[in-house]
């Protein structure tokens, strides 16, 4: 029963990624509950490792489907890709390395984060739209949005959730180009960060492989259910039942 509703979490997890994102609030909680009798911070930081390599197939799968609009924004990718890289493998040693005490109690703090950034982007996702964007860019603007992308891939590599929403600002101040530019190059970044990252935890002997193998092919199969409920379910909808999720989550993890 414990495996049925992980691999249930994860098709989940994979259809809210493709809808509007959020799935890690959905497959941690539920590995956190499977995976009980290893101890409340161990659980917590093999939870968070299993998650991550059970989502990151749909990631890949995604930035294999966006190879064609990757060739226009190529240099963005030269220019982003190392910091993602290296700012993932400090993520994911930080939970590795580090007594499982700390990850444990920055849990609640992490899922509220994710759940403000959700909400936040849901609130002001129009307004971002209309705000004027860097058409020229000074050497202090790339070196802002490299120091960027390297906070947001250590976050990723430690946690993870709402880090698409956060690339996707600040590619959409520096006016990268149109919506699938945008969405092609943040994907294959969110590849760079979470592929990283899984070597770590498989390295650290951080997964488990009986959850991680069966929630990946669930998760790649939510996400191609979830690329067909797109053209009927307003991804609106999803982002605020993700958004209720996350700060129920939160509050859960603080009384608790």
């Amino acid at each position: 029963m414990s495996l049925f509703w992980l691999c249930l979490s994860a098709l989940a997890a994979g259809a809210v990624n493709s809808l509007a994102g959020g799935g890690t609030l959905l497959t941690f909680p539920a590995l956190i509950a499977a995976l009980a009798a290893l101890g409340g911070d161990e659980a917590k930081v093999v939870a968070n490792a299993t998650s991550t390599v059970a989502l990151v197939p749909g990631a890949l799968a995604g930035a294999w489907g966006y190879r064609g609009q990757m060739r226009e924004v190529r240099q963005w990718l030269v220019l982003l890709a190392g910091p993602s890289f290296v700012g993932g493998i400090i993520g994911s040693l930080l939970v590795t390395r580090l007594d499982p005490r700390y990850f444990g109690e920055l849990v609640p703090w992490l899922l509220l984060l994710a759940a403000v950034i959700f909400l936040l982007d849901t609130l002001l996702g129009r307004y971002r739209k209309q705000l004027h964007v860097v058409e020229r860019h000074s050497s202090r603007a790339l070196v802002g949005i490299v120091a960027f992308q390297f906070a947001v891939a250590v976050y990723g590599g430690y946690f993870g959730a709402g880090i698409g929403i956060l690339m996707l600002s600040a590619l959409a101040l520096m006016g990268i180009g149109d919506m699938h530019r945008m969405n092609s190059l943040k994907t294959v970044l969110n590849a760079c960060i979470n592929g990283v990252s899984v070597i770590v935890f498989v390295h650290d002997g951080k997964v488990v492989w009986r959850f991680a193998l069966p929630m990946a092919v669930a998760a790649i199969l939510g996400g191609y259910l979830g690329a067909r409920l797109a053209l009927r379910i307003k991804p609106q909808v999803v982002r605020w039942l993700v958004i209720g999720i996350g700060f129920g989550l939160a509050l859960y993890y603080f009384f608790r």
